[in-house]
């Protein structure tokens, strides 16, 4: 991987001041949207998504109501968009999600690529209704269609080498304005330990509201990772790569004391502007206790295990 280059802009403007210091804006805003009043038209610059194969209920799906398809297609973190929380629903049209492959390469005694829509087939897709915390402070509960990613790394063979999974976005400047501006070191990668991949809670998601992923959501295929912060959720994946050391991320390269690697939501550990303790349901008024990895604590609190996750966030 080439080296990184710092910033050409700050790291506090990499998160717009808007999101993190109009807290009583937010708190109006976010009545409006419960309202459905301030978001955008969800396709205004993006097609329609098309119907997905069939697909059966998970257990593995939180309890809680899910957010309206509005809520969760006007409201979005998708910088090659833009930064503001309706631009990839105004501009994410331009992203062309056919022909689409995605590439699973590295230490893999099979490497593949996987054409997107041999990708649908490959396992039966479920219906997951998950939790999605951002670190801004915002959250929504969405139900995602997808595969486990486990299914489809075990189609590569890791080797004994496997310890952690790179992932990569498409680059694309022509087809991702936002990628025209240094915000991050581009395209945009995150990463996992090999054990949190294969966790039977992280899947590949290509859906949501049973139909495939609008562009603004991170078409045609993106990573989903409840217990995490929502960045390391990468969307718009083109190559998936298994590697011995852990790989660089995207936002821990450009702003290391606020982005660690594993990322886990985890409310005892603040961000270095703001709390984590608590967090907003988009579509409530009132903030509620944000729980120690968004809720699924039971699900994979063993994975770390012996760490200390103040040091290791």
């Amino acid at each position: 991987m080439p080296s990184y280059r710092p910033p050409l802009i700050a790291p506090s403007e990499i998160t717009p001041e808007s999101v993190y210091l109009s807290r009583r804006e937010l708190m109006s805003a976010t009545a409006a949207v419960g309202a459905g009043l301030l978001l955008p038209d969800a396709f205004a610059g993006t097609p329609a998504p098309g119907p997905l194969p069939a697909f059966g209920k998970s257990p593995l799906s939180a309890s809680e109501p899910a957010n309206t398809f509005e809520q969760v297609t006007g409201y979005n973190n998708y910088y090659e968009f833009g930064t503001d929380k309706s631009d990839p629903a105004e501009t994410a049209g331009t992203l062309k999600t056919r022909p689409w492959t995605l590439e699973v390469v590295g230490e893999a005694g099979k490497p593949k690529r996987f054409d997107i829509d041999t990708l649908l087939k490959l396992v039966p897709l479920e219906e997951r209704i998950y939790r999605l915390r951002c670190v801004e402070g915002w959250s929504m509960v969405i139900p995602w269609v997808g595969l486990p990613l486990a299914a489809l790394l075990k189609q590569v063979e890791p080797t004994f080498k496997a310890k952690f999974v790179e992932f990569t976005t498409l680059l694309a400047p022509d087809q991702m304005p936002g990628q025209k501006r240094a915000v991050l070191d581009w395209p945009y990668t995150e990463g996992l330990r090999m054990d949190e991949a294969m966790h039977p809670l992280t899947i590949l998601a290509v859906g949501l509201y049973g139909k495939q992923l609008p562009n603004q959501n991170g078409a045609p295929v993106r990573l989903v990772v409840p217990w995490k912060y929502g960045f390391k959720s990468i969307k718009s994946v083109v190559k998936i790569r298994l590697m011995e050391t852990q790989p660089a991320t995207a936002w821990n390269k450009a702003a290391p004391q606020e982005y660690g690697f594993y990322s886990n939501v985890n409310p005892e550990v603040d961000h270095p502007r703001w709390s984590q303790a608590s967090e907003r349901r988009i579509g409530e008024l009132l903030k509620r206790k944000t729980l120690m990895f968004n809720g699924y604590e039971k699900e994979v609190a063993s994975l770390y295990k012996g760490m200390d996750l103040r040091k290791q966030f």
